[in-house]
């Protein structure tokens, strides 16, 4: 039975309905996202977001494509818009069914019409294909799909102009339109012959997203439309809509391109299935053969501390050590001085490039230690010894042994969110995950030089471990019985917050067991909630309870009570450490918990944080990276603490045919494109059909049985 369940009597109501969110990616930077109903609430929804340059910044082309039936020279919308208030065309009446595996299909049911349709975002290349199927019928039908376009920044919004050109020019079944100079063409195709393009170009004023207004944003787009397709449609026949940057060369190649892709797909069974997949989703592979991880969709680019706190979750616990390997190589390449570039540069995040020994400890499973230190020793080195030059005055190792983090007006650790120009937590000084990842980082260099034989760094570095340990100690450990968030010249921070739990979870800790439980048990006390761990204690006068609904109230919260689950990997992890395999229960337990939130907020993936308070709902951004590598990372944790099971005697179960099936799917988003071959005379004669569906793919790695402790 598939993970994902949605109430068909409930996707007529709205407020259900605009709730649930999908999101489909190109692994190149590109993705469609909308409502369950198709219809956009937000600025950043779009059937086609993409890149159109170097500058991975994505633009939405186009917004939406409204599906009219006609009968009997009567019209049926059956799209869904929102106006200044009002809904209009209400298309979500006719909805009957909605399922999300192995792509977005809607139901529609108008008197005896049944039409299906099914979404599918192409990988590897800026392409949206939509299938509609006629299911049943009883006179002739007539189906108009009308093209809604924006071509402007995701963060932006459209304005009626007279810029914009209107037209649609003639491209092989079906025309292409580009609005503005400067973008690519977008070419509009059918796999229907006798498909018929009807030129009205029109702007469509006031479309309205809600959920802009309600974060204090301006909400109000206009969209611009050059005409609309109409086709004859028969009982049982499928038509496919193409909407791509790049021509297809024929309607069959249309047709052969959609069965190919659809037939790639893996289908998100379980729990486990829908984060795998999920989780592919953040890896992009950009011009010029860089590999970087999306932070979160729809709004976050790269971020730097997010890819390498996220990644052993991300790529790790499928075993693509290749994407992980790509990642860090592109990272490194761009180091300079000892210092990653963009928002890895421990100018702008003090922790970011301390994250980088915590991916490699977690890759060093994966690859000998020979061979990460061939690759990265002397990343590791230059990086540790700009630390100890410092970046400035901001940030810099002192002579205690610890790394101070200050600057006026800036947050300089995780907690980096600001409210009228000043940090929400700006936590100057000497804050505590920023010293026990400078531990932990170093004790690792030094263990991987020692194995290396590496005698120079060795003796420059042996004695920097027990001089920040000691320190540390001394400054962070409080009579309470837990760790300071943060101290400087005039204060020792004692709020209770989830950032002590990196102190305890790192390979190489300055606490004993003993205080160890401690922090345990002031964490469970105060933070830990079947969501995460809580950023802030309730307790404190800071603490906000929960969110409004404007994003001023939203930043304030997001660092001072809101739920992360990125901190229940090392609360996990310490938990291994201390009780072994009892405490599996509680670690399957608490993957559990987060079952019902892959069909909630973001359809098959988890949202950025939640509030403090039952209950506990999302916010943030709808797909985050740190929240899916957090749980994929607990999820690989419980696996190696479980006991293997004992394989079954018999053969022909549903539950192997199920496996069965699961390992002969095809990943297709995993495997770059072959670079294109210079052909002879006799070679350009192939169809330029099978050009345009070959595609080069993998098989699907097996998918791990799910663990967790049924409820």
């Amino acid at each position: 039975m598939s993970a994902l369940t949605f109430d068909k009597s409930e996707l007529g109501n709205l407020e259900y309905s605009l709730q649930r969110e999908m999101l489909a990616t190109d692994r190149k930077g590109g993705y469609m996202s909308t409502t369950i109903v198709c219809c956009n609430t937000r600025k950043y929804h779009g059937l086609m977001v993409s890149p159109i340059d170097q500058t991975d910044e994505a633009y939405v082309l186009l917004s939406s494509l409204d599906e009219t039936i006609i009968q009997h020279d009567q019209s049926f919308n059956l799209a869904l818009h929102r106006f200044k208030g009002v809904y209009e065309p209400r298309g979500h009446k006719y909805i009957t069914d909605f399922k999300y595996t192995p792509t977005p299909t809607i139901t529609y049911r108008v008197g005896g019409v049944i039409l299906r349709k099914e979404l599918l975002w192409i990988h590897k290349r800026t392409q949206l294909m939509i299938r509609y199927t006629l299911v049943d019928a009883h006179s002739d039908t007539t189906l108009r799909l009308r093209p809604f376009f924006a071509f402007r920044n995701k963060h932006a919004l459209s304005k009626a102009n007279m810029e914009a050109d209107g037209r649609a020019y003639p491209a092989k079944c079906g025309v292409k339109s580009k609005l503005y100079e400067g973008f690519p063409w977008l070419y509009l195709q059918t796999n229907k012959s006798d498909a018929e393009f009807v030129a009205a170009p029109d702007w469509y004023y006031g479309f309205e997203y809600p959920e802009e207004i309600k974060r204090g944003y301006d909400g109000y787009e206009d969209l611009m439309t050059t005409g609309y397709f109409e086709m004859k449609i028969k009982k049982g026949e499928s038509i496919i809509f193409s909407a791509a940057t790049d021509e297809v060369a024929s309607a069959e190649a249309i047709s052969e391109m959609y069965e190919a892709s659809i037939a790639r797909r893996t289908h998100k069974i379980d729990f486990l299935s829908c984060l795998h997949h999920s989780a592919r989703q953040f890896i992009v592979r950009r011009p010029g053969g860089r590999t970087e991880m999306i932070a979160g969709y729809p709004w976050y680019g790269t971020v730097g501390r997010d890819t390498l706190m996220s990644l052993p979750g991300i790529v790790l616990e499928q075993k693509y050590k290749e994407d992980c390997l790509d990642v860090l190589d592109t990272m490194v390449s761009q180091m300079s001085n000892g210092n990653f570039a963009g928002s890895a540069s421990a100018w702008v995040a003090a922790d970011a490039p301390l994250w980088f020994y915590w991916t490699l400890q977690n890759l060093e499973k994966h690859i000998s230690a020979k061979a990460l230190w061939e690759r990265y020793g002397e990343a590791m080195k230059s990086i540790l010894e700009a630390y100890r030059r410092g970046f400035g005055e901001k940030v810099k190792m002192h002579a205690n042994g610890l790394v101070w983090a200050a600057a006026q007006g800036e947050a300089l650790t995780w907690m980096d969110t600001k409210v009228d120009g000043q940090p929400v937590a700006q936590r100057a000084g000497y804050a505590v995950e920023i010293q026990a990842l400078w531990y932990n980082a170093v004790s690792y260099t030094l263990a991987l030089a020692r194995k290396m034989k590496d005698k120079a760094f060795v003796e420059a570095w042996a004695d920097v471990p027990e001089l920040t340990k000691k320190s540390f100690v001394e400054k962070f450990w409080l009579s309470e019985g837990y760790l300071a968030d943060y101290v400087n010249d005039y204060e020792t921070n004692d709020f209770r917050r989830s950032n002590m739990l990196v102190a305890c979870g790192l390979d190489y800790t300055m606490l004993s067991e003993e205080q160890i439980m401690d922090v345990l048990s002031v964490v469970r006390q105060h933070l830990l909630t079947p969501r995460g761990v809580r950023s802030l204690s309730p307790r404190n006068p800071f603490y906000e309870a929960s969110y409004a609904e404007d994003q001023r109230s939203e930043d304030k919260a997001s660092r001072n009570g809101a739920i992360w689950i990125w901190p229940l990997m090392f609360y996990v992890k310490t938990g291994f450490a201390i009780a072994k395999e009892r405490f599996l229960p509680e670690a399957n337990d608490i993957l559990a918990a987060f079952d019902e939130e892959i069909q909630t907020s973001c359809i098959g993936s988890i949202s950025e944080c939640f509030e403090g308070d039952p209950p506990f709902k999302a916010h943030g951004c709808l797909s985050q990276a740190t929240s899916v590598g957090g749980l994929l990372y607990i999820s690989d944790l419980i696996s190696q603490w479980e006991k293997p099971e004992q394989p079954a005697k018999t053969t022909k179960t549903k539950a192997t045919k199920a496996t069965k099936a699961a390992k002969a799917e095809v990943v297709e988003e995993k495997v770059e494109e072959k670079p294109a071959k210079k052909c002879s005379a006799k070679k350009c004669a192939t169809k330029a059909t099978k050009e345009t569906v070959a595609e080069v793919t993998e098989e699907a790695k097996p998918k791990r049985k799910c663990v967790r402790k049924k409820k």
